[in-house]
């Protein structure tokens, strides 16, 4: 039997999706400080409305493993080769291979400690100046910390910058478990890639990036991964590499929005519309088909200013990052100026 046991820590837009997935093949312990958001998601009801509610009935459980395994009955059942199994008393009833599946959700951090694999999915936002604001990945770390045993894994999705893994999040992983990293517990890198609200590009079916602070750890995060993952995963040499790559996504996107909102402004002046202008020229087969407009939510208009401030901490001013930002920053005023003039 796998004794793989999954403790999920945060359960939003990130986390609900991913502690589903893996329920429908291990026992997974979803864990989250909001007691209304786990009231809620008991009663299978989920307002970011990225996990249907007969989906998310499908695997809720109403105890933890340890009282579940508890409940396996010893009596013996006649097979038909004459020999005898164990009946379990289980309320599992998806069809899984594991018999102790499912999901499990609680504020208390005291009933993940029989987790082996711990996977955090907290928001890393910016403050009012636009700087990393670490504190509920850091937060997120102590409360894994603490209740850390020899062989355990950490890992991290949410979006940072190089190096906050094993620079920010391993030290305080140390300080509360009272452990050595790479020789006690181990740490992995998996970014998330959710797109909220697309119903297409769910988190099974958009190829997943896995790392780990030893090889070892990096081909048992791969494997835990590449389970649920039906588009595949790509194994990181490093989890500086996962995490720069994460980061560069965003704000690659973010960059070439803030060329075509440019765009936008220069052929304003100019009494051109814009929209045939990229209608023209996306004839050509390499041309990339991005629009004008807003730039707003989690991700994008938060991720560039986590690679921005690496840069700077190495001596490094990054301008066309910065520059990308201001542009996008600056189009709700621009938006509502031209508005005012129709």
């Amino acid at each position: 039997m796998d004794n793989t046991q999954i403790a999920i820590i945060g359960l939003g837009y990130v986390g609900l999706p991913l502690a589903v997935e893996f329920a429908k093949k291990y026992h997974v312990t979803g864990f989250d400080i909001n007691q209304s958001r786990v009231d809620e998601l008991n009663k299978g009801h989920d307002s970011t409305l990225e996990v249907a509610g007969k989906d998310l009935h499908s695997v809720l459980i109403k105890s933890n493993i340890k009282k579940r395994k508890s409940k396996l009955i010893l009596s013996e059942v006649a097979v038909p080769d004459g020999n005898t199994i164990a009946q379990i008393d289980n309320d599992n009833h998806y069809g899984s291979d594991n018999p102790f599946s499912g999901l499990y959700l609680t504020t208390n951090p005291k009933e993940i400690k029989d987790s082996n694999y711990y996977i955090i999915t907290v928001p890393t936002p910016t403050d009012k100046n636009n700087r990393p604001e670490l504190t509920p990945l850091l937060k997120a770390s102590e409360t894994v910390g603490s209740v850390l045993k020899i062989g355990d894994i950490v890992i991290y999705e949410s979006t940072v910058y190089p190096g906050a893994t094993e620079e920010d999040c391993v030290p305080v992983l140390e300080t509360f478990s009272g452990m050595a990293f790479n020789k006690d517990f181990y740490v992995g890198y998996s970014p998330e890639r959710i797109n909220p609200g697309d119903k297409e590009h769910t988190v099974t079916r958009i190829k997943k990036i896995t790392s780990g602070s030893t090889k070892e750890t990096g081909h048992k995060v791969d494997k835990l991964y590449k389970s649920i993952i039906v588009a595949g995963t790509h194994l990181a040499p490093t989890i500086k590499v996962a995490e720069a790559a994460k980061v560069i996504e965003n704000s690659q996107r973010d960059i070439n929005i803030a060329f075509v909102n440019e765009l936008a402004k220069i052929f304003g002046n100019l009494n051109i519309d814009t929209k045939d202008v990229l209608e023209a020229a996306g004839t050509k087969w390499n041309f990339l088909p991005f629009k004008p407009g807003l730039v707003g939510g989690h991700c994008i208009g938060v991720d560039p200013y986590y690679l921005a401030q690496k840069a700077q901490e190495t001596g490094y001013n990054p301008e066309i990052i910065l520059a990308g930002r201001r542009i996008n920053d600056g189009m709700g005023q621009y938006v509502a100026g031209e508005v005012i003039k129709l």
